[in-house]
């Protein structure tokens, strides 16, 4: 039986265990079984060796968020499932510092990412985490920054002093025997959005973490709600309250790519906004980015774009001219033909398509499903055809269509 989280971590805090890991070099699945064997070999205890494989692991899973600091870190699977990107964490603790603040208690802070990002900036942290083992972990990444202190205690039982600064990260997750479990309800977080709104009354500059998925109808009164993506995938939305929640800006998209970042912003309500025209599928095709779909930002993008929507209900936009757009991916728009299985297998064979790739909304088709009818398979699995096509299956009103779109 593999050993507990803080049993890991335990080992990792000896000299040796410290000692042992610096020593290692990037992880490799494929030599992790020889390594282990060496180690072993070389008098480290069974316990020792899987503790450091296992962190040597996370490290270099960690690369993606943390990038270099990984390497000098401390992970245990769970926080770094939830652990705020760098990235990320280096755009909050900005808000934090343009509203001058000086002290930020960071209640609920995990490995410390967001801690991190902070006292970076010579901000004083207060650290609060409740789970032993992972504020442990926390102490260790926090030690090269000297403003940044580590308290093991529950976030709604800390009491605040000359913190001027709240970031709260809720846990959003229910752990037993079987796993972990999203929790939906904002109520039934760790702690409670209505504990955040609390200090947010007191005046106090207030940002809060929450799952991207997050109802619009939940989004409380009086704060800036923005919704950020990495590299195409949302990876949350922060309700930021008072100093840090930017004048004339209810509800944002914020993107973050290899080019740099983008945002498309909005001062109305969820239910406000422009209404964008609807109409026919033709030019090209855009889909936007998750952030500005969860933003409600569609409309808003349709109008900057010059363009309308395919349907009222849909996310989709077109637009007679190509435009260069950080916050939707284009298509060249080449035929539109009624959602016909038999007529759209006609479709691949005439055209020798090989590779199909299928995208959808507002239709309950199942793209891998639809992929095996049309193109079929030889024996060895391979496809007749050789050339690649895209298609986008929607819905029009009431009439479902495929798409047949070149990826621009």
């Amino acid at each position: 039986m593999s050993e507990a989280p803080q049993d890991q971590i335990a080992h990792l805090l000896t000299e040796e265990g410290w000692e042992l890991l610096a020593s290692l070099g990037p992880y490799r699945e494929d030599q992790s079984f020889a390594l282990n064997s060496s180690l072993r070999k070389a008098g480290h205890s069974p316990e020792l060796v899987s503790a450091v494989l296992t962190q040597s692991r996370l490290r270099t899973k960690a690369e993606g968020k943390f990038g270099e600091f990984a390497r000098q870190m401390l992970f245990t699977q769970a926080g770094l499932e939830q652990a705020t990107r760098l990235t990320v964490a280096a755009r909050h603790a900005q808000r934090f510092a343009e509203a001058g603040v000086r002290h930020v208690a960071d209640l609920g802070c995990g490995l410390g990412a967001d801690s991190m990002a902070l006292a970076s900036l010579d901000i004083a942290v207060t650290a609060v985490e409740v789970d032993e083992t992972t504020a442990a972990c926390a102490t260790i990444n926090l030690i090269p920054f000297p403003h940044a202190t580590v308290v093991h205690s529950d976030a709604t039982s800390v009491p605040l002093g000359d913190e001027d600064g709240v970031w709260l990260d809720p846990a959003r997750r229910t752990t037993s025997t079987s796993g972990t479990t999203r929790i939906w309800d904002p109520e039934a977080f760790s702690p409670p959005l209505s504990f955040a709104e609390s200090l947010a009354a007191s005046g106090r500059a207030v940002g809060v973490k929450m799952g991207p998925g997050m109802p619009h109808d939940s989004v409380p009164r009086g704060c800036e709600a923005q919704w950020v993506s990495v590299g195409g995938d949302v990876t949350e939305v922060a309700l930021w309250f008072n100093a840090v929640a930017r004048p004339g800006i209810r509800r944002a998209a914020l993107l973050i790519g290899p080019q740099g970042a983008a945002e498309l912003t909005s001062a109305e309500e969820f239910d406000g906004g422009p209404a964008a025209p609807v109409g026919p599928v033709e030019g090209y095709l855009y889909e936007p980015d998750g952030a500005v779909i969860r933003a409600g930002l569609v409309a808003d993008l349709a109008l900057e774009l010059g363009g309308h929507l395919v349907d009222e209900h849909i996310a989709y936009i077109c637009a007679p001219n190509l435009l260069d757009t950080p916050f939707a991916r284009a298509y060249r728009v080449r035929e539109v033909m009624p959602y016909n299985v038999k007529a759209l297998k006609a479709w691949v064979k005439q055209n020798g398509i090989g590779v199909l790739d299928i995208k959808k909304r507002g239709t309950s088709v199942t793209p891998e499903e639809l992929r095996k009818q049309l193109l079929g398979s030889k024996p060895g699995g391979k496809s007749a055809g050789k050339k690649t096509a895209t298609l986008v299956l929607t819905r029009i009103g009431e009439e479902r269509v495929a798409v047949s779109v070149e990826p621009l």
